[in-house]
């Protein structure tokens, strides 16, 4: 009895927490609290905790390489089972997302390269406006409830998710300094075993989950990002039952895929995302002026957030409707569209992961960079809140 009355609460608060719009605000305000924090009397000991040693790796690192590669494992079970049985799963409804992604990972990336393309170190940051923050940005489409359509929130969520591959791939491809061939081999040989456990009809999630956690090990000895290995363990979870059906009805009950990825639903916003936010985008304005977000950088990211993925994402998918190669997202117009497109320039936690990758040695790049993503994403946000709020009230 006094379980249920404990057990009861804590699941339907979890639920909340976890829920699309809840777990943006979440983060958000995770986010804010780290900058509160950072500019605090507590500043020096919060920067100084996160590079506390624990093991092998900081605090800082656990949190960017550890945890981040449950997020990464959730993403991967979205793009899979996405592409087998869901937005994605047919060429037809690839058309409009997929170039609506590349246009909204392109765009960014030339906007930033045009401000940036001579500035040394700083180019290499070209990548960090080109995400898109699925949590944030269908937390606000959440928000607007019922004044976004079902068809424009399915469009957002495929964008995004395709969006999350570009990054996997532009995280492997780009910002994998030195590869150590002896662990890439054990890495492969660790993909190997899932994958032949799949075949085999292996249901049960432990051995996945096991060698995935090697298959963190070796990824991150080879030198390849140690996130990656959850996108390559979550691709090799069966979404099939084990007669080799797919579930129905949202059914996880005979999807090891789904029954992993509904339990991190749950998990990943209310946990490993909020400590990323606040192990990340602790900023000191101490001794930031004018300069700082002038820079090139910060123009660059908050530019190519603001400007450069409405540009991608708007002016690619209405070129592929108006030359039939796509159409409009069911009960949705052009100015619905144009909302969206602006939502799609939050990019707060891939564009944060990025740009620590993209400037590992220069704290002051990192740090111009986190200012182009705060002003950008805000810029954004509000834009396509705005956008979609007036255009619904002039429908009804």
């Amino acid at each position: 009895m006094i379980k249920t009355l404990v057990w009861r609460p804590l699941q339907r608060l979890i639920d909340f927490m976890s829920g699309s719009a809840t777990g943006g605000l979440v983060l958000m305000g995770t986010a804010a609290l780290a900058m509160v924090v950072a500019n605090s009397p507590l500043g020096p000991a919060y920067f100084d905790a996160l590079h506390v040693e624990l093991g092998p790796l900081s605090v800082l690192h656990w949190i960017n390489d550890g945890l981040m590669a449950i997020f990464f494992l959730l993403v991967g079970l979205e793009i899979k089972r996405e592409f087998i049985d869901g937005e994605l799963a047919s060429n037809r409804l690839r058309i409009l997302p997929g170039l609506a992604a590349f246009g909204g990972m392109a765009a960014p990336a030339l906007i930033y390269l045009a401000i940036n393309w001579n500035s040394g170190d700083a180019a290499k940051g070209w990548a960090i406006p080109s995400a898109t923050d699925i949590a944030f940005a269908l937390g606000v489409a959440a928000l607007l409830g019922s004044r976004v359509p079902a068809s424009l929130k399915a469009f957002l969520a495929a964008l995004a998710i395709i969006d999350d591959l570009g990054a996997v791939i532009i995280i492997a491809v780009f910002y994998t300094p030195g590869l150590d061939l002896l662990y890439l081999g054990l890495s492969a040989a660790v993909v190997a075993a899932m994958a032949v456990a799949n075949r085999l009809g292996v249901r049960s999630l432990w051995p996945y989950l096991t060698l995935g956690v090697v298959l963190w090990i070796c990824v991150h000895a080879s030198g390849v990002h140690a996130t990656l290995a959850g996108v390559a363990t979550a691709l090799c979870i069966p979404l099939r039952d084990g007669e080799g059906r797919l579930p129905s009805d949202g059914d996880c009950t005979h999807s090891p895929l789904l029954r992993l990825e509904h339990a991190l639903h749950r998990l990943v916003p209310i946990t490993v995302l909020p400590l990323f936010g606040f192990a990340n985008a602790g900023i000191s304005f101490a001794g930031l002026g004018v300069d700082a977000w002038l820079a090139n950088t910060t123009l660059g990211v908050g530019l190519g957030l603001a400007v450069g993925k409405l540009v991608g994402v708007f002016g690619t998918s209405w070129l592929a409707i108006r030359l039939g190669w796509a159409e409009m997202p069911r009960e949705a117009s052009t100015v619905q569209l144009l909302g969206t497109a602006l939502l799609c320039g939050i990019g707060f936690t891939m564009s944060l992961f990025i740009g620590m990758l993209a400037f590992p040695t220069h704290p002051e790049l990192q740090d111009e960079a986190k200012l182009g993503i705060l002003a950008g994403s805000v810029l954004a946000g509000l834009a396509g809140w705005l956008v979609l709020r007036s255009a619904s009230r002039r429908a009804g």
